[in-house]
């Protein structure tokens, strides 16, 4: 069995639920888990991974990162959530943990691409090192299309399309999973719907 696993695919693609969900029941069989989650997503709790799914949410431990973390003893299973926002030393230093023990099992969730359609680099990293890769899948957030959501396109208060500028932005923006075909009509100008609409 591998030890060390990559859970990815584009917001809202029910990543940090899935998380929960496995720990809950990794838990309810008598394993001892950890789980981690970047200083940087601080969106719904500093301590807690939360899914929009249900209100689902744990307790986690919060870590800049990972240069002076050593999971306990008798941990069995580490579960990380939103890994893209950690760094490529950092999945090094993952790489590290999962190979000085046969028994522990490293589970990483989170985005491979950001919204200007570029890898981030502790996603690459994962892949690079050869971790189990697991595309979770969902459909285009356009109304009507049922295309795989490919990106994940950030837009303005006016509907246009970012592709520029950071990654990843927290505020007046707004988020949506689209497919290729959606992203690819955005980039060439058309202007998204306000919700409802």
């Amino acid at each position: 069995m591998a030890n060390l696993h990559f859970h990815y695919g584009v917001m809202a693609a029910a990543k940090s639920a899935s998380l929960l969900i496995t720990a809950f029941n990794l838990k309810q069989r008598g394993n001892k888990v950890e789980l981690l989650k970047p200083k940087t997503d601080n969106r719904f709790s500093v301590d807690e991974i939360s899914s929009r799914v249900g209100g689902l949410s744990a307790k986690a431990t919060t870590l800049a990162n990972l240069d002076n973390y050593t999971p306990q003893p008798d941990t069995q299973f580490i579960l990380i959530d939103e890994i893209q926002f950690f760094s490529p030393e950092d999945i090094d230093k993952l790489v590290k943990i999962a190979d000085s023990s046969k028994d522990l099992v490293i589970m990483c969730y989170g985005l491979l691409t950001d919204s200007n359609e570029n890898m981030f680099p502790a996603s690459k990293r994962l892949i690079e090192v050869g971790a189990k890769l697991h595309h979770m899948e969902s459909n285009c957030q356009i109304d009507g299309c049922m295309r795989l959501a490919t990106h994940n396109a950030r837009f303005d208060e006016n509907g246009k399309l970012i592709t520029n500028g950071p990654p990843i932005a927290v505020g007046a923006d707004e988020y949506r999973s689209v497919c290729r075909k959606h992203f690819a009509m955005f980039k060439n100008g058309m202007i998204l719907e306000p919700k409802g609409k």
